[in-house]
């Protein structure tokens, strides 16, 4: 279970503020404490800072684009909302939480100045947070109902959906009118919905002071709506606040330039010493290369000389440079008469004298060779024997015979054979 101190920063400038510390279900862990800033950072042990800023300095607003996420809707944003705001987007930071089931993305709109600011105000007493977020997310959303926090001179406000706001100095009946929820124009408290129909939930959070002060417009309240449920906070707003923004919710202003940056020297700390080893295995390898392609070189380079002091010899008119000595090679072969081919008949006799050692029987009368096809007249004492020394010519892979003719002399068949390399 993830501890948490949240630290609610107040309106003015001063070092004083009220922190509390929950969990992550929403449990309080400590009561809440007042007093300078400094003395909360002593409470910070290993816990996550989550810092509440005062929603009056922050525009809170949904849009909806067809971005999911990340940098390209953070640049996005000052273009959707420009005709919304009275200063120059360049002096704004712009924050976003994941889109709602409504198709709307929650924005944060705050002054650079101001961020600033409140981030010099926690650096300098040693506090870093993880999560900034404006107080009004801390009021929770509940689908059909509409929420009040009454406190510190403001009311905080959600319909449950994608409304929401906090305004100074107002009473509760005005805000569910500047909601759009509540007819202004008339005496009596009757809210409307969407579709006309008078009828939802009310749930109202509100210091004891306040809700002595509005009793009336309670009681008011509850004869008009189909319920009005009060909550008191004895302990101040913070505790409804904190356990809530721990739960996740709400937009983080530690986005885009003040997002946390990523240190990759600590996340590759433990596989240091396996990267210098790696390192060191990469670079004796690339010299090894190096060392045999030097070496290559030099021997290519003696080769060539040596070849070139022979080639002089062989033809010493000749002072080109020579650039492929096999063609060189090649053509004084040619040039001898020697022919470059693969050599055919001496291997094609081997091969028929193994056919004949395998049929005794059959005795050679004449071989011509021409044209790289040699031509054999034989005697066998059958076609088969015949048959036998065409299939275990052919048997090789490298040869083919093929009978060409066959006479009956006699008790003897005398035969011509042919033999030529495959393909040929």
């Amino acid at each position: 279970m993830a501890e948490f101190l949240v630290i609610r920063l107040g309106a003015d400038a001063d070092q004083n503020a009220r922190w509390i510390v929950v969990d992550d279900q929403g449990t309080r862990r400590s009561p809440p404490v007042s007093g300078p800033l400094s003395e909360a950072s002593r409470d910070v042990g290993k816990r996550e800072v989550i810092v509440l800023v005062p929603a009056t300095s922050v525009l809170t607003t949904t849009v909806n684009i067809p971005l999911r996420g990340g940098s390209r809707l953070l640049a996005a944003l000052p273009f959707a909302l420009e005709e919304q705001l009275a200063d120059d987007v360049e002096k704004l930071h712009f924050a976003a939480a994941p889109r709602r089931g409504s198709g709307q993305i929650p924005v944060a709109v705050v002054a650079h100045e101001q961020m600033q600011d409140w981030l010099q105000r926690l650096h300098s007493v040693g506090v870093a947070p993880t999560r900034i977020v404006p107080e009004i997310y801390g009021l929770a959303r509940i689908p059909g109902t509409l929420s009040l926090l009454v406190a510190d001179d403001q009311v905080m406000f959600n319909d449950g959906a994608d409304v929401e706001f906090v305004i100074q100095n107002i009473r509760p009946s005005e805000a569910l009118a500047v909601a759009g929820v509540l007819d202004a124009g008339r005496d009596d408290t009757r809210l409307k919905s969407a579709n006309g129909r008078a009828a939802r939930h009310l749930l109202v959070y509100c210091e004891p002071a306040e809700e002595a002060r509005f009793q009336h417009e309670w009681i008011a309240l509850r004869h008009e709506l189909e319920s009005v449920d009060l909550q008191l906070l004895p302990d101040g707003a913070l505790p409804r606040l904190a356990v809530t923004v721990a739960t996740g919710a709400g937009i983080n202003l530690l986005q885009g330039a003040y997002g946390a940056r990523t240190e990759y020297g600590a996340l590759f700390r433990p596989w240091r010493h396996a990267a210098m080893l790696l390192v060191a295995l990469g670079v004796l390898g690339i010299g090894a290369k190096a060392v045999d392609y030097y070496r290559l070189s030099r021997e290519e380079v003696a080769l060539k000389e040596q070849f070139t002091l022979e080639y002089r010899q062989i033809r010493p008119d000749d002072t080109r440079e020579v650039m492929d000595p096999v063609g060189t090679v090649n053509s004084i072969r040619r040039s001898l008469g020697t022919p470059t081919a693969p050599q055919v008949f001496l291997p094609s006799l081997q091969q028929l004298g193994l056919a004949l050692a395998a049929n005794v029987s059959a005795e050679v009368e004449a071989i011509s060779y021409r044209a790289g096809v040699i031509d054999i007249r034989l005697t066998a004492p059958d076609v088969a024997t015949l048959d036998n020394i065409q299939k275990q010519v052919s048997a090789s892979g490298r040869f083919s015979a093929s009978i060409q003719s066959t006479d009956q002399v006699g008790d003897k068949i005398n035969s011509r054979i042919q033999i030529r390399e495959t393909g040929a």
